[in-house]
């Protein structure tokens, strides 16, 4: 096939080669892909948004592997749905009520516990399953209640491939089986008009904090000798097999409902590090929710005098220590390959971070009363931050490179109208702007999404641009496709990702199998980089098992 206006292939530069003859297996095609992909593509941008599941927001999506699957056109369950079973494997008859409520606090309409129960056991529709016992329709605005997205929770919820206990396994009741149409929505057009990955997972099981590590490192955060420090981080407590051998199972606790209908479980401690040795490594591992130790973090500092401002306060059990695994950024500066972590709210967030213990937070973590984001109190997340747990990005003894690499999201559309972006930028929306059930809507971030995207479009340099939008988690809502069997990290449950590019599919829903990190191999590909190791154990772990290696994300692409 001629390509017309491009360079000559035999002309690629000698990194090109080399990378495509270190690749074992390569043959023609794969060359010419690598070869296309280093000439097409000259920006990656990756925006990254919170908390949903693939059938909760595009389960309706034409041409995808959806709910038609599991629910028949009058809204019944078809054969191939696998049915929510209580905390001992029986049936359950009905879904339990929404503990604590449907909705957030403070938002109207209000759905309560009560209004919420005796939902059959089949996903339901959040707009109008409680018009009849609530008198209220709800829509892409409203806030609903979060749930778990914990690292051991999904996986019990997951059993083993069946995706049959997420009710069970969560505090939240039936609100994992809601689902929303979002057809109306603006990344809901965008898919329609670009490219929908509809087999994509979250990268590791659990929630947002080890999601956004696994994203740029694909690892988990190591906490040196956790049962000996003094800050005593929590470390979970798993049930054992009849080899002594720890399973991903919580150790339940002797108080906790013995029925999902009862009420939400409870363990001996859903700690935030694994036990010694989970991995097989002797290590400690964080896993869960755990602060920077810069600011901004969710710890204050520990004074405020000189430097200590900018730091947070260690002797907090969930301050986690600096790391200094090898992560994207590493690989790319080290290639002389241009990158940048933007943020929402960042600058603001920085200062707000740098404030005396004693004083109220208005930017970090700060919601309004009920502690939902507004405009006014935009709720900045400083676990979803990972490049902030990095010593180098200490900032007093590396302000130029934390400078550099770390910016605001004003930051972002300067860069983008001035052509001025970097060759990698990964954004990350505050709060308000995120999608995160518990604090945010879908219509907010759909909006700034979707407004970033016409920013990067209208950029001089979209037009050999690659922009994925995808979540880093499910946010604990329950889908119907088996995530495939890899290694003791993930993948967990299946999400949203569209790719949107000039060079991308247009209507296009690509059914290969991906998960967060296809992001880092797309990344490694196109700038001749040295894989992760974690991208290397993922793809063997996933053949051992007998499946087949994560995809790069250019059969997404027309290249």
């Amino acid at each position: 096939m001629i390509r017309h206006n491009r360079p000559l292939r035999a002309l690629a530069a000698p990194a090109v080669l080399l990378a495509v003859l270190g690749t074992s297996g390569c043959n023609s095609h794969s060359q010419d892909t690598t070869a296309a992909l280093q000439d097409d593509i000259q920006n990656i941008v990756v925006i990254y948004a919170e908390n949903r599941s693939f059938d909760s927001l595009f389960g309706n999506f034409p041409g995808a592997e959806g709910l038609s699957t599991v629910m028949d056109s009058h809204g019944k369950p078809t054969s191939a749905y696998v049915a929510q079973v209580d905390r001992d494997g029986s049936a359950l008859s009905t879904l339990p009520p929404v503990w604590g409520g449907v909705t957030a606090g403070g938002i109207t309409p209000a759905v309560t516990q009560a209004q919420s129960a005796g939902l059959a056991n089949q996903p339901f529709s959040i707009e109008t399953a409680f018009q009849t016992s609530a008198n209220a329709t709800l829509d892409l605005t409203t806030v609903t209640r979060d749930m778990y997205h914990r690292f051991f929770e999904n996986q019990m919820q997951i059993n083993g491939g069946k995706n049959d206990q997420f009710v069970a396994w969560a505090d939240s009741g039936a609100m994992v089986m809601g689902q929303f149409d979002s057809s109306s929505s603006a990344l809901y057009k965008l898919a329609q008009q670009y490219t929908l990955a509809d087999n994509f997972f979250q990268g590791a099981f659990g929630g947002s904090f080890l999601n956004h590590q696994y994203l740029i490192c694909a690892c988990a955060p190591e906490y040196p000798n956790a049962d000996t420090a003094t800050a005593a981080p929590s470390i979970a407590v798993l049930d054992k097999d009849s080899s002594g051998n720890y399973t991903h199972n919580l150790s339940v606790a002797a108080s906790s409902a013995s029925s999902a209908m009862d009420g939400k479980p409870s363990f001996v401690l859903s700690g935030n590090i694994t036990p010694a040795n989970y991995f097989g490594d002797g290590k400690f591992y964080a896993i869960n929710t755990m602060q920077p130790p810069y600011q901004p973090s969710g710890n204050a500092p520990a004074d405020v005098s000189g430097n200590n401002a900018l730091y947070a306060n260690t002797a907090k059990s969930t301050t986690l220590p600096a790391q200094t695994a090898t992560h994207i950024g590493d690989l790319l500066t080290a290639k002389g390959v241009s990158w940048k972590w933007y943020a929402g709210a960042w600058t603001s967030a920085t200062a707000d971070g740098t404030q005396a213990a004693s004083a109220t937070r208005s930017v970090i973590y700060a919601g309004n009363s009920y502690g939902v984001a507004t405009s006014a109190n935009v709720d900045f997340q400083p676990h979803h931050q990972p490049f902030n747990y990095y010593a180098e990005f200490d900032p007093v003894t590396h302000a130029t490179e934390r400078a550099n690499h770390l910016q605001d999201y004003s930051n972002l559309v300067a860069d983008a109208a001035a052509g001025t972006l970097p060759a990698v930028a990964f954004y990350k929306p505050e709060g308000l702007y995120n999608q995160h059930p518990g604090y945010a809507n879908v219509k907010d971030a759909d909006q700034k999404i979707a407004d970033l995207v016409a920013k990067l479009q209208a950029s001089p340099q979209w037009k050999h641009m690659v922009i994925v939008i995808t979540y880093d988690e499910n946010g604990g809502q329950w889908d119907h496709v088996a995530p495939p069997t890899a290694d003791k990290l993930g993948p967990g449950t299946r999400i949203p990702a569209i790719i949107v590019s000039p060079y991308a599919k247009k209507g296009a829903v690509d059914h290969t199998q991906y998960d967060t990190a296809s992001i880092l191999r797309l990344i490694t590909r196109r700038f001749g980089l040295t894989p992760l190791p974690g991208l290397t154990a993922r793809d063997e772990a996933l053949k051992a098992a007998g499946g087949k290696a994560m995809g790069d994300l250019t059969n997404a692409l027309n290249l």
